[in-house]
């Protein structure tokens, strides 16, 4: 219990520093998750369709959904393989809610080291055309309205009007 209380504290803190920004409402929302995953693979499907199943019937990102669940599903895999060495017994955290006005916002928090956004290859460089690295992030910015990172890499913030 006190975990879940822990987790829905830093998603109000994380929804009240994005509404002091001017990003988003807190009293506007439609909805507001706090949900915590096994860092296992097996568990991203079932949470990234919970979420899907709200997202649709708040009718928020109408029309979006497709970019939404790829979007959570590239994170959500980032946070298992790289933020937790796919170890099991680490856990990640995913805070979602709908604002009236602003569309959704997700957070994905990991456990590990972070990285530096920044230090992530170009995919669509010619020399990286081969890699199999940073295709997950660049998807990810291409599919949402706005994406930034926190806590040193360990944190991603993506929104979808």
């Amino acid at each position: 219990m006190a975990k879940a209380k822990r987790n829905g504290l830093a998603a109000k803190k994380i929804i009240r520093r994005s509404h002091r920004n001017g990003k988003f409402d807190r009293d506007d929302l439609l909805f507001r998750v706090d949900i915590t995953m096994a860092a296992d693979v097996a568990s991203i499907s079932p949470l990234v369709d919970a979420v899907a199943a709200l997202v649709h019937q708040a009718q928020c990102s109408r029309g979006k959904e497709f970019e939404v669940e790829t979007a959570l599903r590239e994170a959500l895999a980032n946070a298992v393989v790289h933020g937790c060495s796919s170890d099991c017994r680490k856990l990640i955290q995913c805070s979602v809610a709908c604002d009236r006005s602003h569309g959704l916002l997700i957070v994905v928090r990991d456990p590990g080291a972070g990285f530096d956004p920044e230090s992530i290859p170009k995919p669509t460089a010619a020399e990286n055309l081969q890699s199999t690295h940073g295709r997950g992030i660049f998807l990810i910015q291409e599919l949402m309205d706005d994406v930034h990172f926190e806590r040193g890499g360990r944190e991603i913030h993506m929104r979808k009007h």
